[in-house]
């Protein structure tokens, strides 16, 4: 046996990411690590990553949650996609759906046929080929079949839920699995002579010693930055954003199947409708509206009436230049931050924590798992960076902040997708990227970016009989939402959370 093996982890911070990452190494390491979380009550966790994309069930599915008990005890809802208002011009709107668009006739791509239709007049939106919008448009829900043979196969779904009730739902889990929470802020974190994080002392004079420190200290990256200097890379040049105010508000008796994202004169404003509440934040750049304009539009803009404060966030747009330094990971907001634009904020605590248990070392640290981590880390945050900047850049508005970032020059990578899609309607999103071809052929058609040409391999099937297989297409999918139940009468079914 490995007499270097790690034998005891500190965890710094609570919350989402704090909690995620306790449970996951809980379950993982089955108590041959010692496991410490220290998190302070009187430190309030952000919260705004109530919303989620759907690898997030694979997370749960590995520590064996139940589904049903997970909605039940977080005031969840079900997720199927994105409804994006106003963001190419004002009264415009488009669906960025999870799950495919339609199913594929032979290897053209589905929106090359579509692409094709519409050259010819057929102005049928692409988002009537997604099963996940039309059901989301309806407020159906109901999960997706193993049969590759039905349309409901090509659904995909997330959750939106309440982060404080996931983060406690987590605790209960990491601690059953050994995890040990210790209560108090964290006064002082000591160095040994190489560098290395010795231990943390709290304000109750009490010292955590560990080999495998991780930062969940959220914006101040109290371990990652207040202690190892990792650095920061700033990209507000390209996502100018920096504040948001967040405020919940009641709502009725529907709940709608998605989030949706609605953009304004500097910014724009998240709606994620939860079981006993909707979820509410204006997210805006400082250097084109004061805070309380900000505010004002968010409370004018609010559905239901406020349940509380708002409460004003101040953030970074960027990421660590090293997210794992010498003894020390960042997780979290602790590691960066991406505007929750498209829900990405618990996913990458998610993909941090999968990515350490990969690369899990041992006592010894050594420098070239740590730099793979690294790069695997950066590569995946700049390409959501990408894949945000999209949403930016691809507008037709005519307010100053709108015109900056419309203007801007774009990172490489992303401009490399946009010539290819504008040139031949064709989608080069990389393997391992989160965000797949189907994501980016939403927001690409959604913000009207128009390719010059379809793929000519498409004229190999005939007018005829593509129109036919569209339309059969369709009304497969309109005939699947109409035999599913609405997401409230699945929900009081199989998961209805108690009244707070």
């Amino acid at each position: 046996m490995n007499d270097r093996r790690i034998r005891r982890i500190v965890i710094v911070g609570g919350g989402t990411a704090g909690w995620m990452t306790a449970a996951a190494l809980g379950q993982a390491l089955q108590g041959n690590c010692r496991i410490d979380l220290v998190e302070s009550e009187h430190i309030g966790s952000v919260g705004v990553g109530e919303a989620t994309i759907p690898p997030i069930k694979l997370f749960n599915q590995r520590l064996g949650i139940d589904e049903n008990d997970f909605i039940a005890a977080t005031q969840g809802t079900f997720k199927l996609g994105i409804e994006f208002v106003n963001w190419t011009r004002t009264g415009q709107r488009y669906f960025h759906p999870f799950g495919q668009f339609g199913a594929e006739f032979d290897k053209v791509p589905l929106h090359h046929y579509w692409l094709r239709e519409r050259a010819r007049g057929d102005d049928t939106p692409l988002e009537e080929y997604a099963l996940a919008w039309v059901a989301a448009r309806a407020n159906k829900f109901m999960p997706p079949s193993s049969d590759p043979r039905q349309v409901l196969s090509t659904l995909d779904y997330a959750y939106q839920f309440d982060a404080s009730l996931y983060a406690a739902f987590l605790r209960t889990y990491a601690e059953r699995h050994g995890v040990r929470r210790s209560e108090g802020k964290v006064t002082e974190v000591n160095l040994r002579e190489d560098g290395f994080i010795a231990d943390v002392a709290l304000e109750n004079g009490t010292r955590l010693e560990g080999d495998l420190f991780i930062d969940c200290s959220g914006f101040r990256g109290l371990l990652i930055e207040g202690a190892l200097h990792a650095g920061y890379e700033d990209w507000r040049h390209w996502l100018p954003c920096d504040r948001a105010i967040a405020v919940p508000c009641a709502h009725g008796e529907a709940f709608a199947p998605y989030t949706r994202s609605t953009a304004h004169a500097a910014g724009w404003q998240w709606h994620i409708p939860l079981q006993h509440r909707v979820g509410n934040g204006h997210v805006y750049c400082s250097h084109y509206i004061s805070d309380d304009e900000a505010t004002a539009t968010l409370m004018n803009h609010l559905e239901g009436e406020a349940l509380g404060e708002p409460r004003l966030l101040r953030f970074v747009t960027g990421r660590r230049r090293r997210f794992w330094h010498r003894n020390c990971v960042a997780i979290g907001l602790s590691a960066g931050f991406l505007e929750p634009l498209e829900s990405t904020s618990i996913h990458l605590i998610q993909t941090a924590v999968s990515r350490l248990l990969a690369l899990f070392p041992d006592r010894d640290f050594d420098p070239v798992t740590t730099a793979e981590f690294n790069r695997l880390t950066a590569t995946e945050y700049e390409r959501v960076r990408d894949f945000l900047i999209l949403h930016y850049h691809a507008n037709q508005r005519s307010e100053p902040m709108w015109r900056h970032v419309a203007r801007m020059d774009i990172p490489e990578p992303l401009a490399y997708k946009l010539a290819h899609f504008r040139g031949h309607g064709r989608l080069v999103a990389e393997r391992l990227e989160l965000f797949q071809n189907p994501n980016w052929l939403a927001v690409l058609v959604g913000q009207e970016v128009w390719p010059e040409r379809y793929d000519p391999l498409a004229d190999l099937r005939s007018e005829v009989d593509a129109t036919r297989m569209l339309a059969g297409l369709r009304d497969a999918i309109r005939q699947t939402v109409d035999a599913m139940p609405t997401q409230r009468e699945y929900i009081d079914r199989y998961c209805r959370a108690r009244p707070i």
